[in-house]
């Protein structure tokens, strides 16, 4: 195990060169560049902009190089110093920008996936134990619907319902008199009435898809010869479904969460712009939107390296969980 823990890790340096490479070309491939929108913005406000003052920009902003000794220029300065550049748009150190969004971002997302696991694994296995009775039924028919909800239309919904019958905005994270005030009890207060809502909705989907894969991974595991004979040997039923199938049954669910862990720093880019909340999927969204190379590859850089990490915790999970994939 630790060897192979040691050669999953050495991997990681050359994929992430590659994933870097490959999203830094990817983001300047539309035409135009940031640079062109911002000459274009203070022409609108009436201004012109002089030959010297264009290069001045693309001097500030390294585009004056070319796209290869840009890249470089980028890697050289994370390896080095730790500098991931300054953003275009907020023209402040990229590290700075996505600190300031990162712990809201983390606070949503591992909210909604602890919702989506406390409420998907328990209701997966009642449906699978209780197979086309009226309890399943009810199970099946609510993940259904779960899953053909768009996210963003429920976040609409619970907007427009909010408003209307509550007199509560669902919007952001805070209510407009706590945004600029200090860290106080009354703010994280505020701060934990706001929560459950966007935590709420994004686990949604989730939640109704897991319980779906929950179920029918356990309907596998409880056809299995070794629980007819866990049962034959007079064990109750109880013990039979935690000890034996749901040890087994779980496995799908640890995969899954390993590919889950980048949810952590992206959060949901749409249900941010709905419900104006900070994360960094709302983040990444305007950057790539604006061309912003530094901060939109900073932030596939951060995505990629959580999808390696927990691709790696999971596959060390399995092996804890099942003894089998340790002896192969």
């Amino acid at each position: 195990m630790v060897h192979y823990i040691v050669r999953r890790i050495m991997i990681f340096a050359p994929m992430l060169l590659a994933v870097s490479l490959i999203s830094f070309v990817i983001i300047q491939l539309p035409p135009g560049s940031y640079l062109e929108e911002e000459i274009s913005r203070l022409e609108a406000m009436g201004g012109e902009v002089s030959q010297s003052q264009i290069k001045a920009l693309e001097v500030r902003y390294g585009l004056d190089k070319p796209m290869w000794e840009q890249y470089l220029i980028w890697i050289k300065g994370i390896v080095t110093r730790g500098d991931f550049g300054e953003s275009f748009a907020y023209q402040r150190e990229v590290n700075e920008i996505i600190w300031s969004f990162l712990g809201y971002t983390v606070l949503i997302s591992a909210t909604s996936l602890a919702l989506v696991y406390l409420l998907a694994v328990p209701l997966g296995c009642l449906a699978a134990v209780q197979k086309h009775q009226k309890t399943d039924h009810i199970i099946s028919g609510l993940s259904f619907v779960g899953m053909s909800i768009p996210e963003f239309l429920l976040a609409l919904l619970l907007l427009v319902f909010g408003l209307l019958y509550l007199d509560f905005a669902f919007v952001g994270l805070f209510s407009p008199e706590f945004y600029f005030q200090p860290w106080s009890m009354a703010k994280i207060w505020d701060l934990l009435k706001h929560l459950p809502v966007p935590a709420a909705v994004v686990a949604l989907n989730g939640t109704a898809g897991l319980m779906r894969i929950m179920r029918g991974s356990m309907l596998d595991v409880l056809g299995q010869d070794y629980i007819q004979t866990a049962r034959a040997k007079g064990l109750s039923e109880q013990t039979v479904i935690s000890k034996h199938a749901l040890r087994m049954a779980i496995n799908p669910m640890i995969s899954i969460a390993g590919m889950s862990l980048p949810t952590l720093l992206s959060g949901s880019a749409i249900i941010s712009i709905v419900l104006n909340l900070p994360t960094s999927g709302y983040l990444l969204f305007e950057s790539l939107k604006s061309q912003d190379m530094y901060l939109a590859g900073t932030l596939i850089l951060m995505l990629s390296v959580m999808l390696l990490v927990g691709n790696l915790i999971a596959d060390v999970a399995l092996a804890i969980a099942d003894p089998r994939i340790r002896l192969e």
